[in-house]
């Protein structure tokens, strides 16, 4: 005779209305995520870590969910965690563009405005965003600026879903949801470290042909100004980095060779730890633009600071 079962599946725990306690439990969760643990939490978020366990403990309880492991192994997402914590991203940037919209319409800027610039633009006499910053704190005592720093499809993204209001980035190919504006350039030469054989060498005959029959150029590995140059010279990498600084670091060692910023690299050189190869013949120029998205209309901060940026640069 057959058995019919009469256990009931697990009931699931799912969110109705959303309230104020549930996006206090996601902010703690995003800290806690974006801390790499809940002792670095305790810190950023000013409570205890028990407070904190507990937070994490009745969000994953509200969701009917295992958010994260944390044990002797540390601190780890499950798969259901990094999806949760993807959607905090988004939806915790819509609220603070629902603030900032609102501000909009009291006719004054408050609120939070984050702001995503590609990696070494500090170090670029051209580039002037401190002055955009100092101008639009002027202008907007009450936003509080939030800077980021990222790569240019990061920052695109975060532009695109609201996490960013304006970003920085070298140009390159061109979204149609996004808006451009050019605003400073900067030179990008090859280096050499201290160690390398091009370093005590005189390269004056070194051209794109030689460089592209070496194997220790290192280069971006994402879609970027760099990637595009390696691309059309067919360099090969013997070496791939993800920001400016690891560049930098692997030209450093003395075994590879690659492009920075003439801004950013002189600093080295000044020292004598870097030196430009054939600096006449093998450089490029990159332009850098700021995005804006075109749908929605960006909040009224996010107009502002982008006019400061314009007027930086004497647009």
């Amino acid at each position: 005779m057959t058995q019919v079962s009469t256990r009931q599946p697990r009931a699931r725990a799912l969110l109705g209305q959303l309230s104020d306690m549930d996006l206090r439990l996601l902010q703690v969760f995003k800290a806690v995520v974006d801390c790499g643990g809940m002792a670095a939490a305790e810190l950023e978020l000013n409570i205890g870590i028990s407070a904190v366990s507990r937070h994490v403990k009745d969000l994953e309880t509200r969701l009917g969910l295992t958010l994260c492991r944390r044990g002797r192994a540390g601190f780890a997402l499950t798969a259901e965690g990094q999806r949760v914590y993807d959607e905090t991203l988004r939806l915790l940037a819509a609220v603070d563009g629902f603030r900032a919209s609102v501000h909009d319409i009291h006719a004054r800027m408050g609120g939070k405005l984050a702001i995503a610039l590609f990696d070494k633009t500090a170090s670029n006499p051209a580039a002037r965003i401190h002055q955009a910053i100092a101008a639009f704190r002027d202008q907007a005592p009450d936003v509080a600026l939030e800077l980021h720093v990222g790569t240019i499809q990061a920052i695109e993204r975060g532009v695109l879903d609201g996490s960013f209001a304006v970003g920085v980035i070298p140009a390159h190919r061109a979204s149609s949801s996004l808006r451009y504006e050019r605003l400073f350039g900067e030179t990008m030469r090859l280096y050499a470290g201290a160690g390398h054989a091009l370093f005590n060498q005189e390269h004056a005959a070194l051209d794109w042909k030689a460089l592209r029959a070496r194997s220790d150029f290192a280069g971006l590995g994402y879609h970027s100004p760099n990637l595009e140059l390696a691309h059309a010279r067919h360099l090969q990498r013997g070496a791939t980095a993800f920001d400016q600084e690891a560049i930098a670091t692997l030209i450093l060692s003395g075994r590879f060779v690659g492009f920075l910023p003439d801004h950013y690299a002189d600093a080295f050189v000044q020292r004598g730890q870097l030196r430009a190869v054939a600096p006449a013949s093998l450089h490029y120029a990159c332009d850098f633009v700021s995005v804006l998205r075109r749908s929605p209309q960006p909040p009224r901060a996010a107009l502002a600071f982008h006019q400061a940026l314009r007027a930086a640069h004497g647009a």
